[in-house]
């Protein structure tokens, strides 16, 4: 089966005559338009009729890309009043849904993602003047950019989460990446500037007021795409997270296909949990199972060049399992499809919270460290030594920068600092290592946290890692709406006291109060979770022929950052390996696949020429 993508694209070009031909090079991958007030062309690309609201209005003119729940009536009163960029955000104030905001006025020009980075942002400088796009690809074939050595370095041990600032960083040289929760502008002379439009709120809220307004969040953000009588297909792992959203859909009307992935792994409770929510889900609801053991292994695919992404994924081990649900979800009617990722992200703050917890001592504070401490199973020393650093965050990336020049075996911890060590695997050379330190480096003597204390910061990380798995999704061309992923979800949970919001007591307390009445109290109760670890295995042992035919012409290995012998065992036997390297050898995978299928095609494809049309149309 090959691995799709996704044709949705725009570029953002200035109110100047100088990007004609910038233009000139896109007009026939176009299958859109929208000009400036002058009548130059703005915002060029390829998206769906049904995911678009274009108000022009005097002068201005606002683009929403996305999901989002404002009347075009209210955006286009906005519009006219418009005078300057700096005035878009309180068009869309309180907005509902998941959307790219773009507007042009005066001449200048405004863009910007989500706070999670589900719809990312980027830009470069093409022929003297500042493009934005939202993806590093379009980018790079216009400006031909190579691949930037530093970050697939990094990427090799953490595809999946790889540390603050260089989980959002370009994997092109001069693309540059726009931040999540920040805004590009260009002005009339085609310079960039980059500035923040969203700042994590402060946790203060107590949580049965944090859930109330989680609850409302999550049920406008599904109401926001659902309307009665429409049938959509909706994950239903059986966690809380993919529950709450089909307990949503149907509470707003949806005729709902209830999609099910039974693990193999003895004991699980998935399938347990899901039926039991599918019969208490209204009678018109379809529910699908799909036992893992009869679906295309892990990495099925492998083997087929696809177009690359903006950077490696992790999800590539089960795309032919997400096309597979694809083509059963039409086949019932639909090509919408909620799903509960970013759940564990969103709702759930991180241990880290306590480091912070500490300083006003109480007995509250006593009890849950020991909690944590236990269920953990920290140990006295670690724990101590997390609690007593005070280092700065530019401080903790230099010491990871050093670490990894010294390699030693990290000494277990608490999880209570900035982040876990950054480490590089054992097949990783030294010269990765080197070019890995450079960019820590660099990052501690420019990178502020993304909040003021460890807990928030990392608790805001996270909610960046589910953006990152939601616009690697889109990328990859699935129709999946996660709305854990929504500005209004993030801002409500990030409102609630951390050491309320998470306990080592119970399982995800903010939202399961936030459904309290909406999901059967018998599905709230779960605090266990599926495990696909034996599928990951059976993948990799499925594809061990692939994989050793890679060896011969690695590119990780040819670019000097990867040691032939040592990916050898990683590849072909990673059962042998430390439990803990695991997640390095998925990682180092998605990036050499990634590298490949960049060398295949090296033009987007989504940038031929668009074969319905031969002109864009706005």
């Amino acid at each position: 089966m090959s691995r799709s993508c996704g044709g949705r694209w725009f570029v953002v070009l200035p109110d100047r005559e100088a990007a004609s031909a910038v233009f000139g090079r896109l007009r026939r991958s176009a299958c859109r338009v929208v000009r400036h007030a002058s009548g130059r062309p703005w915002l060029v690309g390829c998206w769906a009729e049904r995911d678009a609201r274009v108000v022009e209005a005097g002068g201005g003119r606002l683009v929403v890309l996305g999901v989002c729940g404002l009347d075009p009536a209210r955006l286009e009163r906005w519009v006219r009043e418009l005078r300057t960029v700096g005035g878009v955000e309180s068009a869309v104030a309180g907005a509902r849904g998941s959307f790219h905001l773009l507007a042009s006025v005066a001449g200048e020009s405004y863009a910007r993602g989500t706070a999670a980075g589900d719809r990312r942002l980027f830009v470069a400088d093409v022929d003297g003047i500042a493009v934005g796009a939202d993806r590093a690809r379009t980018l790079a074939w216009l400006t031909d950019a190579s691949v930037d050595r530093g970050q697939v370095a990094a990427r090799m041990g953490s595809v999946g989460s790889p540390v603050y600032p260089l989980d959002q960083a370009s994997m092109f040289q001069g693309v540059r990446a726009v931040a999540p929760g920040h805004a590009l502008r260009v002005d009339r002379e085609g310079r960039s500037t980059v500035a923040a439009w969203w700042r994590p709120p402060t946790a203060e809220l107590p949580l049965a007021e944090g859930a109330a307004r989680l609850r409302d969040a999550l049920r406008d953000a599904v109401a926001a795409r659902v309307r009665p009588g429409e049938v959509w297909a909706s994950d239903l792992s059986g966690g809380m997270d993919s529950t709450s959203l089909c307990f949503l859909a149907a509470e707003a009307g949806a005729r709902l296909v209830a999609l099910t992935l039974a693990p193999s792994a003895e004991g699980d409770e998935d399938l347990l949990y899901a039926r039991q929510a599918a019969a208490l889900l209204p009678r018109d609801t379809t529910h699908l199972v799909f036992p893992v053991t009869q679906l295309p292994p892990y990495l099925t695919g492998l083997d087929e060049r696809a177009e690359a992404q903006d950077e490696p994924s992790l999800w590539i081990r089960d795309l032919a399992q997400q096309n597979l649900l694809m083509r059963e979800t039409r086949a019932h009617g639909t090509d919408r499809r909620l799903c509960g990722q970013g759940g564990d992200h969103v709702v759930l703050p991180p241990p880290a919270h306590l480091h912070g917890l500490v300083r006003r001592p109480s007995l509250l504070t006593l009890r849950h460290l020991a909690g944590y401490a236990a269920k953990g199973r920290w140990s006295y020393n670690a724990t101590a030594r997390a609690l007593l650093d005070r280092r700065s965050y530019g401080s903790w990336l230099a010491a990871q920068a050093k670490a990894l020049l010294d390699p030693r075996e990290p000494a277990p911890g608490a999880p209570l600092g900035w982040g876990p060590p950054v480490t590089m695997p054992p097949w990783a050379t030294a010269e990765a290592r080197a070019l890995t330190a450079h960019l820590l480096r660099e990052a501690a003597a420019s990178t502020p946290p993304l909040a003021a204390t460890r807990g928030q910061h990392a608790w805001v990380y996270q909610v960046r890692q589910a953006g990152r798995v939601a616009c690697a999704y889109g990328q990859y061309g699935m129709t999946v709406d996660m709305p854990f992923c929504d500005d209004a979800v993030i801002e409500a949970c990030l409102r609630v006291r951390a050491h309320e919001a998470a306990t080592p007591w119970s399982y995800k307390p903010l939202l399961s109060t936030a459904m309290r009445g909406i999901v059967p109290d018998a599905l709230l109760g779960r605090t266990t979770k599926g495990d696909f670890t034996a599928e990951w295995h059976a993948g990799m042992k499925a594809h061990q022929r692939h994989l050793h035919s890679w060896l011969e012409d690695a590119h990780l290995v040819t670019a000097g950052l990867a040691d032939r012998h040592a990916l050898r065992r990683a590849w072909l036997s990673p059962g042998t390996l430390p439990a803990r390297e695991g997640p390095a050898v998925e990682s180092t995978v998605a990036v050499e696949a990634w590298l490949r299928d960049l060398a295949r095609h090296p033009v987007p494809v989504y940038l031929e020429e668009h074969p319905h049309e031969s002109a864009p149309v706005r």
